[in-house]
């Protein structure tokens, strides 16, 4: 089995369908097969193929895209909505200017397309589609932004989201649609195709004399249609302009095939909150946005929310003083200790660097009016761009939400957002460096960082390494990445830069865990890097 996961980095995907124009809205779903060679094919052209230039590589190519060709893939469709913008272009016709209106119709996509062929590459051919996958930056037009990747762990698909080919003589389910989606002929297909497209051209000339008695003039170049390509590679070079133009009905080598796909996959997410009947320690966000935010500004929308939050208190309630949980603060105006209040934790749980989820935990609780402030709350602005909005999941405890690996419990728990340690280095009169009783030297970034995890109860970690990474999905972030600066609050701050860590302890402890300056609002956040059940 091969699978494939395709990441809409903007959560968009821009495509117009074989066959429509771009004014009629229509959107490609689930992407084309043939639209994804051909991506695989351009890439290798504009990327590869100095890097790769002898004919043994270009032949691998070529069996590699005759195996995708195959047979159609199976597909795991995220939920995803339909929209559209729609622009009015000026158009100058010598001193007339008018405008003419395009609409940009397009999907937003919550998660990941994932495709699945019942073929089996060999290393080589595997480590070639991987270097293909890697290098494709958009799929579609130029704003559908991808990662694309081979899932080596293949994971089963969910059932209700699986588009599939319909299975000749087969009928619809009650749950499923029918839509075409463009496919390539296998390789021996195409050579099929091409034969018979060849026989039945040169008999409609041979008719055409017969009946004129004369030969047939040449046809124009415009009105001709160009004589297919050897083989499917080959197709996959054709410019879709010159197909129109030349009045080819499908590509060269294509095919439509018939899809069932989910009759409800344009639904809108409808997400049910989980109620608890106590009060609760947690409440989570699912964070949608044209242009989801980056987790190296993480502290940055986790005070945008914090703000939103105190915002909304004194707009529903009409009172002066917020609750202490938002605030941190006693009713003199004095801090809060023990790290009793709301911390906002932002999370980046799809596979690349972007922010999706957003966790208010409190061990002081939430009561009912701070549970309306937060359930009023769904979006924040947007700093220098879109709006981020935010769909309650729900209120409960740890155990509430399994996905959420930051509440999970774990041996070895590795840096989300870096640390900033709140305390300076401590040195002698002649330099050097004060040490204390274990030999950590006394203000460092690895001494704050076991200081204060023991301050909040967690057990003395045996070990602990710093990271010069960050690991995100499959980007490597340096700690410098990060905003690490709240734009307005207070807080101590030490003069060192901010490090990534590996903490590992005796025994599992639970999270979150969350340490240092800007706590609360996500910095010095750890994840666990084998959460326990």
């Amino acid at each position: 089995m091969l699978n494939l996961e395709i990441n809409f980095t903007t959560g968009r995907f821009h495509a117009t369908p074989w066959g429509h124009h771009v004014n009629e809205g229509a959107v490609e779903w689930p992407p084309s097969p043939w639209r994804l060679l051909r991506a695989f094919v351009a890439v290798w052209h504009l990327k590869l193929r100095d890097k790769f230039p002898n004919r043994a590589n270009l032949a691998q190519l070529i069996q590699l895209i005759d195996q995708l060709a195959q047979s159609p893939p199976l597909f795991e469709l995220p939920p995803a909505t339909t929209s559209h913008t729609r622009h009015y272009v000026p158009v100058n016709e010598g001193k007339k200017e008018s405008r003419t209106k395009i609409f940009d119709a397009f999907i937003h996509v919550d998660g990941p397309v994932r495709l699945r062929w019942n073929v089996e590459l060999s290393e080589a051919e595997r480590t070639l589609l991987s270097c293909l996958c890697e290098n494709v930056v958009y799929f579609g037009r130029g704003e559908s932004v991808v990662e694309i990747r081979l899932e080596e762990n293949a994971k089963n698909f969910e059932p209700k989201q699986i588009a599939r080919p319909l299975p000749q003589g087969d009928s619809l389910s009650g749950n499923a649609e029918l839509v075409k989606v463009l496919c390539p002929l296998s390789a021996e297909e195409y050579q099929t195709w091409r034969k018979r497209f060849e026989s039945e051209q040169k008999q409609t000339k041979e008719s055409k004399e017969r009946k004129t008695g004369k030969r047939t003039k040449k046809k124009k170049s415009s009105d001709a249609l160009i004589p297919p390509p050897d083989d499917l590679f080959g197709s996959l070079h054709a410019d879709t302009g010159d197909l129109q133009k030349q009045g080819w009905p499908l590509p060269p080598g294509a095919r439509f095939v018939d899809y069932t796909r989910p009759r409800n996959c344009f639904a809108s997410p409808h997400f049910n909150p989980i109620q608890s009947r106590e009060n609760p320690t947690v409440a989570r966000f699912a964070v949608h946005s044209a242009v989801l935010p980056q987790i190296t500004r993480a502290i940055s929308l986790a005070d945008r929310v914090h703000a939103s939050l105190l915002s909304r208190f004194k707009a529903l309630f009409k009172e002066s003083s917020p609750p202490q949980v938002f605030t941190g603060r006693n009713a003199n105006g004095d801090p809060l200790q023990g790290h009793q209040h709301c911390q906002i934790f932002c999370e980046a749980n799809g596979g690349h660097d972007r922010i999706t989820h957003i966790t208010l935990f409190a061990k002081m609780k939430f009561r009912q009016e701070e549970r309306r402030v937060i359930e009023s709350l769904d979006k924040v602005w947007g700093h220098g761009g879109h709006d981020v909005h935010l769909v309650l999941l729900g209120f409960g405890e740890a155990a509430t939400f399994p996905d959420c690996h930051l509440l999970n419990s774990g041996t070895i728990w590795e840096s989300l957002t870096p640390f900033v340690a709140t305390r300076h280095p401590k040195t002698r009169r002649d330099g050097r460096p004060k040490l204390d009783k274990n030999g950590w030297h006394i203000g460092s970034p690895e001494h704050d960082l076991r200081r204060l995890l023991t301050q909040q109860g967690f057990p003395a970690p045996e070990k602990i390494e710093p990271l010069k990474f960050i690991k995100i999905g499959q980007r490597k972030i340096r700690p410098l990445q990060f905003q690490t600066l709240r734009q307005k609050g207070e807080g101590r701050r030490s003069i060192h830069s901010p490090v990534g860590f590996r903490i590992r302890f005796l025994r599992p402890v639970d999270g979150p865990i969350a340490v240092g300056y800007g706590a609360h609002y996500g910095l010095g956040l750890f994840r666990p890097d084998k959460p326990n059940p």
